[in-house]
């Protein structure tokens, strides 16, 4: 169950915003699974009784906090300008998507600290994650297109499947590693990303 209702007043998604950070700290520093709904709302300065108007549960805060992060994920990759893209070499433009992604899990770390924990226990989640991948295939595809018009609208659409999904996987693991591995990775994935793009776009 996700949430009840949706903020239609600022006030009320300004109350929302604040229950959903102090969430994130909460799930980050002492856990998701130690953390409840009443030490949100006291440390949120929020009724129980108003929390409860939107989140009917935990888990419902779990599954808006995924949403808000593949939106803002989103948002970053949108900010880049796919004119400009277009007119770049192709390995600049993959360093480009590729440092833009990592940079954003780079820039939020409890995304990951928090997901590692429930993964696999709130089902929600990969309809969630599955949803946003899909936004983001489209967005790739349609910045594809704008860079070499010559392929099928499949075609756009299966390469953008093959790389979201490749690539947010070898991100997200790269996570669990130390530092400078972590960047080797980072380097090996936009290597691959670079040869998967040039047997389409020579």
């Amino acid at each position: 169950m996700g949430m009840r209702r949706k903020p239609l007043q600022a006030r009320s998604q300004e109350r929302v915003n604040r229950i959903l950070d102090v969430a994130t700290d909460m799930f980050i520093t002492d856990g998701y699974n130690a953390t409840t709904t009443n030490a949100i709302a006291t440390r949120a300065r929020v009724p129980i009784g108003s929390l409860y108007q939107f989140f009917p549960d935990k888990s419902a805060i779990m599954q808006a906090l995924a949403m808000r992060y593949g939106e803002m994920l989103r948002q970053e990759l949108k900010a880049l300008d796919n004119m400009e893209l277009a007119k770049l070499p192709l390995s600049a433009y993959v360093d480009q998507l590729i440092e833009t992604t990592e940079q954003f899990y780079a820039k939020y770390p409890g995304y990951y600290t928090i997901f590692m924990e429930v993964q696999g226990t709130i089902p929600e989640l990969a309809k969630i994650e599955d949803a946003t991948d899909t936004e983001l295939i489209q967005d790739l595809a349609t910045s594809l297109a704008q860079r070499d018009a010559r392929l099928e609208p499949a075609d756009y659409q299966a390469i953008s499947y093959v790389l979201v999904k490749t690539v947010g996987v070898l991100l997200w693991l790269s996570f669990s590693q130390e530092n400078e591995f972590r960047q080797r990775v980072v380097a090996e994935t936009k290597r691959f990303t670079l040869s998967y793009l040039q047997s389409y776009f020579p």
